[in-house]
């Protein structure tokens, strides 16, 4: 009924860009207007829709016919690009805060120029992200020239910026391209910054993600963090590594009836699907034993098993060549999705650890999260979010359901003529590589342009071996190569070219070819493999057939895939050997496809699970990290009232006194514990009070006592401070407790995420318990930070001095010591053994890190604090 229905009344998508198509006539109808102008008079044109717009006499809404027409007759002057009516169809779907679905080819760069030109008009800044420093670097080039036209500033945040002026200067410019990595970290590092002047980023007020799916789904389950060193150790991992390759291997017995439960063999069963790894009861029992302890899961214990856990997934489910490779004596993780080599990237959790012990590397000392945030949380963040990829309709339910997003599917400028043949499936690997091989020496002798896809470093390099065994003339791009990435991809259109490339290395890269090249039949590709996600195989596929060019797509599979291997060989297995296909040959069937087209969907929804799990529990984190940051924020304006801040913390100090002292409401005078509180008062504020001067008939007049006392005695002690010296000592010393509270804090947050799975063992949901116990560790973290203030406050001394400029060298002094603290984030190894070392190192000795500098001008830089403040 659904199809019946929708080819009379057309699918909601039809209805939707039908919609659109009438807009993009009213636009097109303003095109003889905007021609007759000359430059100047349509740049005057759009300065007027801008002054409208920011002084909100007019909405974006109502000026986007105009936007438009003015961007599409700049765009043809200063580009000499005509954008299609498709295209602002797409434009209009950026600016309603939508995903643009469209193919290869159709020219997506120039949509979100039209887009970002319109928000462009509230002067608020707009963001274009994209998958990598290549492409940022290109769009903003191509399109300044337009940008610019329109009276636009463009910046763009690329890898190679270190200078926080330029990036400052770039986040500044009315429109900004970058990479979704380096907006994120700009974030993080914002909201560790001493100054608010000293932040780069400013609002985030419009975003578009350029391959949107990328970034927002297939990098959605790795957070960006910002780490450090830590003092919580761990040692465990090169003996968790023995002890997991002593342990057996096993297998999950299913029962032959319902009622009966399923047993278990060996030590441990790996799951590959789930890429996960338990422990049998066996198993623990054996671990103990070779651990040395009576209860793996005990609380003193955790990391141990933690450890372990950790070992037998570096051994059993992460492979070589295919997660990470070993480069340099370290382990480099390798993009599941792209491909390329993730530099600077460490698995969490002790992972990294595991696979350096795994393959027998230095092992780095473990690191501690200073701050975090998962890329949904970052992008929820914008007023705004659209996105633009040619692949997302798969994956609308989870762009509907995490970031609100729907997806409209663009219809191509020309139809698509590429020909999509059915899947090849072998019964062996070796068959398969075989048939890929001689494919290929077909289209290589023809002239015709192949690009293969490979599904892993280690299987594009062994295609390579075949291939030069085979002396067929050959580029190979994978992780090993991403440098030459954009090069090698633009090249895979020449005549004869044979090019390898690791899943969608080089996406966003066109490969245009030549009439001769159209005329042998365009560019063909060949997918090696299926992925796990149909969105990169429709990728890989999309490479050809781009503006309504001829070509060609297939994959050959074999039995042996992982994907067919996991789930669901069997039936096709069956069919094979029911068809008696002999070694060699294979089939090939619409049904087949399908089958495959049905495991991917089963991966695609497990891995959708995960990365909504993962979002649930960062939607703990996220809310108080949006407390604190709102807070952190406020403390760096001039503005704020922090006098207003201490006064309510000094009273709660007092509330929580009283409360120690077991002193309550109602309680009479006679049983006030007078001794305890003068002791306490010494004790942390290092005051002596006499007893007379506490002395209240009533809990309310202790109160109010109390905290008149600790008011006058702090007035008087900061009054040889000048005002805005006493508010800037109260401003960093409250940053410094705030951040060394709060990483203290994220450690905890970790080592409870780690272990919280276990609750499940005792038929509770990790999930709530996880929300329960961090809720009470944040607000003991609040009550801790607020103790922490009043207690450093008072036990700090001011030196008195004539001289105010020494006043304010001393301050600036303890900033640049805390900003030097936040910059060397990745303290290196070698200066944390110096500052553990037992030997006194004096200031002008050479430093024995091994840098060459004096001490005091390197590992022991933020030496000692002196001036204006300094502890008791």
């Amino acid at each position: 009924m659904l199809n019946v229905f929708s080819k009379i009344f057309g699918t909601r998508n039809d209805r939707e860009v039908k919609k659109y198509r009438k807009k993009a006539e009213s636009i097109t109808a303003l095109e003889s207007k905007y021609e007759n102008l000359s430059d100047d008079e349509l740049k005057n044109e759009f300065n007027k829709l801008k002054e409208l717009v920011q002084k909100e006499e007019k909405s974006l809404n109502d000026v986007l016919f105009e936007s438009f027409a003015i961007t599409r007759e700049a765009s043809k002057r200063a580009l000499g690009m005509r954008p299609y009516d498709v295209q602002l169809i797409g434009a209009m779907v950026l600016h309603d805060g939508r995903i643009a679905e469209m193919k290869t080819g159709e020219g997506k760069t120039l949509v979100g120029s039209l887009a970002v030109a319109l928000n462009a008009l509230t002067g608020k800044g707009v963001h274009v992200v994209t998958v990598n420093d290549y492409l940022a670097a290109r769009d903003a080039n191509e399109l300044t020239p337009l940008y610019n036209f329109l009276g636009y500033s463009v910046g763009a945040i690329v890898g190679g910026l270190r200078n926080d002026e330029e990036r400052r200067a770039q986040y500044a410019c009315d429109i900004t391209y970058g990479t979704n990595n380096e907006f994120g970290f700009d974030y993080l590092r914002d909201n560790m910054n001493y100054d608010i002047n000293e932040k780069v980023q400013r609002e985030h007020n419009f975003v578009i993600v350029d391959e949107v799916d990328s970034i927002l789904i297939d990098e959605a389950r790795t957070p960006l963090i910002i780490s450090g060193p830590t003092n919580h150790k761990n040692s465990n991992y090169v003996k968790a590594n023995e002890i997991a390759l002593k342990l057996e291997l096993g297998k999950l017995i299913e029962p032959k009836n319902s009622s009966e439960k399923p047993s278990t063999t060996g030590d441990f069963i790996v799951d590959e699907k789930n890429r996960a790894v338990t422990l049998t009861e066996q198993g623990h029992e054996n671990a103990e034993k070779l651990f040395g302890v009576d209860n793996l899961y005990s609380l003193e214990n955790a990391m141990l098993s933690h450890s372990l856990d950790q070992a037998l997934k570096a051994n059993y489910i992460f492979e070589k060549d295919v997660d990470y490779v070993v480069k340099d004596n370290q382990i480099v993780i390798v993009d599941e999705f792209t491909g390329r080599l993730s530099e600077g990237r460490r698995f969490s959790e002790g992972l990294h650890q595991a696979l350096e012990a795994k393959e027998g590397v230095a092992i780095q000392d473990e690191s501690q999260t200073l701050a975090d945030i998962t890329f949904q949380n970052y992008f929820r963040m914008y007023k705004k979010l659209a996105g633009m990829t040619g692949t997302a309709q798969t994956e609308a339910t989870e762009f509907a359901e995490i970031y609100n997003l729907d997806v409209v599917s663009i219809p191509t400028n020309v139809p698509v003529q590429r020909i999509d043949k059915n899947d090849l499936i072998y019964k062996s690997e070796k068959e398969k590589f075989e048939a890929v091989c001689n494919k290929i020496k077909e289209f290589h002798e023809k002239g015709q342009p192949v690009l293969v896809g490979t599904a892993s470093i280690e299987k594009s390099e062994k295609l390579h071996k075949i291939l030069v065994d085979k002396k067929i003339p050959h580029t190979v791009l994978n992780a090993k190569q991403h440098e030459k990435e954009g090069k090698i991809i633009a090249d895979a259109g020449q005549k004869g070219a044979v090019t390898i490339a690791t899943n969608m290395a080089g996406r966003g890269v066109d490969i245009k070819l030549t009439q001769e090249i159209l005329d042998l039949g365009g560019l063909a590709i060949i997918g090696t493999e299926r992925h796990e996600s149909r969105r990169i195989d429709n990728q890989l596929r999309g490479r050809s057939g781009r503006q309504g060019d001829v070509g060609e797509s297939q994959f050959y599979l074999s039995l042996e895939d992982n994907l067919l291997r996991i789930f669901g060989s069997d039936k096709i297995k069956g069919i094979m050997e029911r068809l008696g296909i002999e070694e060699g040959e294979h089939i090939e069937s619409r049904m087949v496809t399908r089958a495959v087209e049905n495991a991917q969907k089963k991966v695609e929804s497990m891995h959708f699970e995960s990365r909504k799990h993962l979002l649930e529990y960062d939607d703990v984190a996220n809310e108080q990290r949006k407390v604190i940051y709102t807070f952190r924020n406020d403390l760096l304006k001039s503005d704020y009232d922090i006098d207003s801040k201490l006064d309510e913390n000094r009273l709660e100090y007092v509330q929580n006194l009283l409360s120690e002292a077991n002193i309550i409401h109602g309680m009479p005078e006679e049983d006030f514990d007078y001794e305890f509180i003068k002791s306490k008062l010494q004790e942390e504020l290092h005051l002596v009070v006499n007893e007379e001067a506490l002395k209240s008939d009533s809990y309310e007049n202790l109160e109010s006592n109390l905290a008149s006392i600790l008011k006058e005695v702090y007035t008087k002690k900061m009054s040889m401070a000048a005002p805005e010296q006493k508010s800037e000592i109260e401003r960093i010393l409250y940053l410094q407790i705030l951040d060394n509270a709060w990483r203290e804090h994220l450690y905890a947050m970790d080592t409870l995420k780690a272990g919280i799975g276990l609750r499940g063992y005792n038929q509770k949901d990790p999930l709530v318990e996880y929300k329960k116990e961090s809720y009470n560790m944040f607000i003991e973290l609040i009550s801790n930070i607020k103790h922490e203030i009043i207690k450093i406050l008072f036990t700090i001394q001011l030196q008195s001095n004539e001289d105010r400029e020494k006043e304010q060298e001393a301050i600036a002094r303890m900033k640049e010591q805390m900003e030097e603290a936040t910059e060397h984030i990745t303290t290196n190894i070698a200066q944390e053994a110096v500052r553990n070392s037992d030997k006194k190192i004096a200031r002008n000795e050479p430093c024995p890190c091994g840098s060459g500098l004096k001490y005091k001008q390197c590992c022991g830089k933020s030496g000692p604090k002196i001036g204006l403040v300094a502890g008791n």
